[in-house]
């Protein structure tokens, strides 16, 4: 199991029944479960450790399922957290289940598109063909 300290960006491994106090060593800090499918960024990877930290905020974890199933999508990058904070402020999805899509420019299982809808008052892009008008 990986257990991780969002301030000193540090993980440690541990094993589940471990009678080690959950304090990072370092700061002292509470350390955060975040499993054992759990792929560290390097400590100098500023951005790979905000989007790490809004993933473990937001209650999503890296344990896996059942026969060696992973823990499914997480988003590495601040680009793809805050595509996907965009998809739960669209389509009303919680901000956990938004984080754990694969591509949120599909429709999302709510029936709501990912991107801005054309409204009554938008135009259609010029495809080049002539119209009939």
């Amino acid at each position: 199991m990986h257990f991780v300290c969002l301030e000193c960006r540090a993980a440690y491994k541990k094993t589940a029944g471990s009678r080690e106090v959950d304090r990072c060593p370092q700061c002292r800090g509470e350390l955060i479960d975040a499993g054992a499918d759990l792929a560290v960024p390097k400590r100098r990877d500023t951005a790979g450790w905000r989007a790490l930290e809004a993933v473990l905020r937001a209650g999503l974890t890296f344990h896996g399922g059942c026969c060696g199933t992973g823990p499914g999508y997480r988003p590495r990058t601040p680009r793809e957290v805050r595509d996907r904070l965009v998809l739960a402020a669209r389509t009303g999805m919680p901000v956990a289940a938004a984080l754990a899509v694969a591509d949120p420019t599909l429709i999302d299982r709510h029936g709501a598109a990912a991107r801005p809808r054309g409204g009554a008052g938008t135009s259609r892009q010029d495809t080049g063909s002539p119209s009939s008008s």
